[in-house]
């Protein structure tokens, strides 16, 4: 009997620890983190100083990002304004960026980097500039698992076309602007 009860402690013992395994999450899905996009120029959800507008010098800020995932090849970074009244306008559009990137310094763009058409009609950086009100600036990073080739003139719906399906994350930065 003796042998009996140490068996049935033995395997009630494996049957709790079988079952705290099964609830867990897995451990790579607990320790994965996020990839973080932000600028020293201004905090997540906080205002763009008028040094990056229309009003100021019209520099784009400083971005860089962290927690970049495994097997990322390169970088995309759509700017857009969703406030305006004709619908979004995209203010700058980056593309191609190595993986090896992880910030853009003050007023440039990666030398590695395609400057895709912004809603002027221009490549690069067009700062914000609203008519009215306060809008709102999302920066969108996009990690990719794949390389993706553009042409000369593509704009952010090209790029999104681009990199359909090759998105291992994003992170976003919001920034505002206006009076």
């Amino acid at each position: 009997m003796n042998a009996r009860r140490r068996r049935a402690t033995a395997v009630a013992a494996v049957v709790a620890v079988l079952a705290v395994l099964a609830t867990s999450a897995p451990l790579s899905a607990a320790s994965k983190r996020q990839l973080t996009l932000t600028s020293t120029a201004f905090d997540d959800g906080g205002t763009i100083p008028v040094a990056y507008t229309c009003r100021g010098e019209g520099k784009s800020p400083q971005l860089a990002w962290k927690n970049v995932p495994s097997g990322t090849k390169q970088f995309a970074l759509i700017m857009q304004d969703p406030d305006t009244p004709i619908g979004t306008f995209v203010h700058w559009v980056v593309a191609g960026m190595a993986a090896k990137t992880r910030s853009i310094p003050e007023n440039t763009q990666p030398a590695d980097a395609f400057g895709g058409v912004n809603g002027a009609g221009r490549p690069g950086w067009t700062p914000p500039c609203p008519p009215s009100g306060v809008h709102r600036y999302i920066f969108m990073l996009y990690a990719l698992g794949k390389k993706v080739t553009l042409p000369p003139g593509a704009n952010a719906a090209a790029v999104r076309a681009a990199i359909k399906g090759k998105v291992l994350s994003r992170a976003q930065l919001l920034g505002r602007y206006g009076s």
